[in-house]
């Protein structure tokens, strides 16, 4: 199968990250559900995680595109399961910096982790010409700027 137009590598990249992501989404899923929390709440954590200092709350809800108010909800309901810590800002007492909790950072990381082992998994069981293939393929893109940040609120073309 060759892929004619980008219409052909979206199908088979749609089909390869679902059955990929797929696979072990229960496993991976299962700790967030054990600790209850809402869909929004793993979207603070997540937002969190990739960042490396503590960050305005107000930076939070726009990301999210969510008001303050329920962000900060959000967040209060975190801080109370120790997910999350919240503190001043050292210059203006009034914005509140939030960041990932050592707990909140274990839950992250595991879930990642999780979707890395199906990766490694993956990988090891691709015969070794295809993983070739595949590989010297991933290169040149990896290398380029097809994988800049995604600007969501720009029109799909």
């Amino acid at each position: 199968m060759i892929a004619s137009d980008s219409d052909d590598l979206y199908g088979a990249l749609d089909e390869l990250f679902t059955r990929l992501m797929s696979a072990g989404d229960s496993e991976s899923i299962d700790a967030l559900i054990e600790l209850d929390l809402s869909f929004s709440q793993v979207r603070v954590l997540f937002v969190l995680a990739q960042r490396d200092a503590a960050i305005p709350i107000n930076e939070v809800a726009d990301e999210l595109r969510l008001s303050v108010a329920a962000t900060g909800r959000n967040i209060d309901q975190l801080v109370n399961m120790g997910l999350v810590d919240r503190r001043e800002d050292e210059r203006d007492r009034r914005v509140k910096r939030v960041s990932l909790s050592e707990a909140g950072r274990k839950v992250t990381t595991n879930h990642i982790e999780c979707k890395r082992g199906q990766l490694r998994e993956f990988a090891s069981r691709v015969p070794e010409p295809e993983r070739i293939r595949l590989f010297e393929a991933l290169k040149p893109i990896l290398a380029g700027d097809y994988l800049r940040a995604l600007n969501l609120d720009a029109p799909i073309q």
